[in-house]
Parts: structure tokens; sequence; C-alpha cells
């Protein structure tokens, strides 16, 4: 166990064209939720990686749930996943225009699990990748020292441990409120003036930032 952050943050990473839809609908739905609405989207991971979340590994601590009921976000910006999206050459990746069009929408924990709580909506998170069988699944603050917030904040993940831990996720059952998302992480100043502009309508205007130690 290693010690937690005091104001820890989660981050989902999408693609910039994401964006429009989820400011419309007001939030951003699971995997689950996306097929069963038929939203049109970008899609960024691996269709048989996305379809073991969906139908076979269960978030434990909300029986007869699976990962893929849930809006899934890291503990960390600059994570692995976005290392696979900016080399672009996995062969079960369909995604294909690397990290620049990727943004960060980062939260704040305890912020999101408090409106959860207030709003009865279930969340958990994960000790390890929630794609792997292995992983453990908490619904209690309590327990984020099962984090290896170590890991987490490495930026070389070579070591199988480190791999592991760095890909820890924070769950949120079926919806994620675009309202609790606090702050836009870009890689430059062309996506930043891009993000602006789709959610200048927005009654919810997170901050908009030029990230480059975000990106690879």
């Amino acid at each position: 166990m290693t010690q937690t952050p005091d104001h820890p943050q989660i981050y989902h990473i999408t693609p910039l064209r994401n964006l429009s839809q989820i400011v419309q609908a007001g939030l951003l739905w699971s995997d689950a939720k996306l097929i069963e609405l038929n939203v049109d989207c970008d899609i960024v991971g691996m269709s048989h990686i996305k379809l073991r979340r969906l139908k076979e590994i269960e978030v434990n601590c909300h029986a007869g749930t699976h990962v893929g009921d849930y809006v899934p976000f890291y503990f960390c910006p600059r994570s692995i996943m976005l290392y696979i999206l900016y080399m672009g050459n996995h062969p079960d990746l369909d995604y294909k225009e690397g990290q620049m069009p990727i943004v960060h929408l980062q939260a704040d924990l305890c912020a999101v699990v408090e409106w959860a709580e207030h709003q009865q909506e279930r969340w958990a998170f994960s000790d390890h990748n929630a794609s792997t069988f292995y992983a453990t699944f908490y619904s209690n603050l309590a327990q984020l020292d099962e984090v290896n917030w170590e890991a987490v904040a490495q930026n070389q993940w070579r070591a199988p441990t480190v791999k592991e831990g760095k890909q820890a996720e924070f769950l949120m059952y079926e919806s994620f409120p675009w309202q609790l998302v606090e702050k836009i992480g870009v890689y430059n100043s062309q996506i930043e003036k891009q993000v602006r502009k789709v959610i200048a309508k927005a009654d919810h205007q997170p901050i908009v930032s030029v990230e480059s130690a975000w990106y690879y």
C-alpha cells in the first residue's frame, strides 16, 4: 500500500471530435450506454478489450455490473493508453490519428465521489488495469491506499508492477456529468482554440489549458 495524495485527480481521455456530443448531452456515457443509445462517436480503445470489459469482467463491489457499464478514468494524465494512441501501431487499434487530437478531461476525485454519494450513483476504483481479470475493485475511499500511487506518478513504466499499477482506474456507473469536469488539458494552442470554440456556449465552462507534460 502507498500514500494517497491529498487531492487526487482523475482523467478521462477522448478525441476532440467527441467533445461537442459530450457538451450537448451534458455528460459522458459508458461504453454500454453508447451502444444502447447508438451514439455516434470516435472510439479509441481496442474492440476485443472493450468486449471483455462489457461482458466478462465484473465490478464485484456492485453485483451484476461489468466494467463496460462504467465511464472510465485514470488517476493520472499521460497514461499508457495515450502512449498506445501516440504510437498508433497496435494491430488491434482502429484509431490512427495520434495523440494531438486527444483531450484530457480532469475532475477532482473527492468532489466526484461526494456528488455520486449524494445522487446515490454507483462508483468504484480498481487497483490495476480494470481490463484484467486480476484487478480488485473497491467502493470505499478509505481503501484508496490500495492504489499504487508511486506507480501512478511514474513516467517510466516498463517494470511490470509499475505498468499495472499506473493503469488503475476510477469508474462511474453509466454516465459522468459534464459539470464535474474542472479542466480540459490539451496538446497545443491549436487544439486549445478548437476546444474553446466547442464549449463556448456551454453552461459549464471548465478551465482549458495547454498541458504539454500530459503528452508524449
